[in-house]
């Protein structure tokens, strides 16, 4: 039987590389009403169960996953990044090695193990070790355009990263850290998959950010994405404004109606 170009299949992820975001809520099949009025996306069962979606923009290929936030656990409706990695529980060992948080896991789920983790400034993000999603990758197709941490101090959080993910560990690891006057870049294969901004290197870090990694979709019109958010029970939490690190591109953050935040990006 021919395989679908858009299923799981062994991880071509290299290790510490993002390999797929989502949004856990509390109402999946809101989410995906409103995921669908905004940004055109349609849905399918994920491998991982009933409780999972993948959402598909309009060639059918994979953007992200949305998920129902079990009852029992008290977390907050945000946006996940999940970055690859060869072993979960040597991943989780280095995570609370470094004074932060494994909250979730690792957990055995259909096609591979997931852990749920808030890095020493208090930022969420997840790991996965196994089956990825093929022809899915940060900055390429439909995949989210970049990755974005808004965190206090970008620098250190760049150490804390490197080390647990393995950013730039050998001369073939699979993403580059650099440095820059403002802000971490990170590259996979020369193409920028995530950017830590929190002040210039030598400057304090601010304790007035709220640490949070940010998840950017590109869109063609974000004025029309803003009126569709708002007509289908969304806000806009920071109004369209240039984005510097990205040409001529314009960004806006928005939140849903069940409180994700998420960023859309022209660029």
């Amino acid at each position: 039987m021919e395989r679908s170009p858009h299923t799981p299949v062994a991880s071509s992820a290299l290790s510490g590389a993002p390999c797929w975001v989502s949004l856990m809520t509390h109402e999946l099949g809101a989410a995906q009403d409103f995921y669908s009025q905004v940004l055109g996306w349609r849905f399918r069962t994920s491998p991982l169960g009933r409780e999972f979606g993948v959402a598909l923009a309009e060639n059918g290929s994979p953007v992200a996953g949305i998920g129902a936030l079990a009852s029992n656990l008290r977390a907050g409706v945000a946006w996940i990044p999940y970055f690859a990695v060869a072993d979960a529980d040597a991943t989780a060992s280095r995570i609370r090695e470094r004074s932060a948080t494994v909250a979730v896991g690792p957990l055995a789920m259909t096609t591979g193990r997931a852990a749920l983790a808030a890095d020493p400034q208090g930022a969420i993000f997840g790991f996965w070790a196994g089956m990825t999603m093929e022809g899915w990758s940060v900055g390429l197709g439909d995949a989210p355009a970049t990755l974005r941490l808004r965190t206090r101090d970008a620098f250190a959080a760049a150490i804390f990263y490197a080390e647990v993910l393995g950013w730039a560990a050998t001369p073939d690891a699979g993403c580059d850290v650099r440095y820059e006057e403002d802000h971490v870049r990170v590259t996979e294969g020369g193409r920028t998959v995530a950017e830590l901004y929190g002040g210039a290197l030598e400057s304090p870090p601010d304790p007035r950010v709220r640490p949070r990694w940010e998840v950017h979709f590109r869109v063609e019109d974000i004025t029309a994405v803003i009126r569709a958010a708002t007509a289908a029970g969304g806000s806009v939490a920071t109004s369209p404004a240039p984005d510097p690190a990205h040409g001529t591109a314009v960004t806006a953050t928005l939140r849903d109606p069940d409180g994700g935040l998420f960023t859309v990006t022209t660029g």
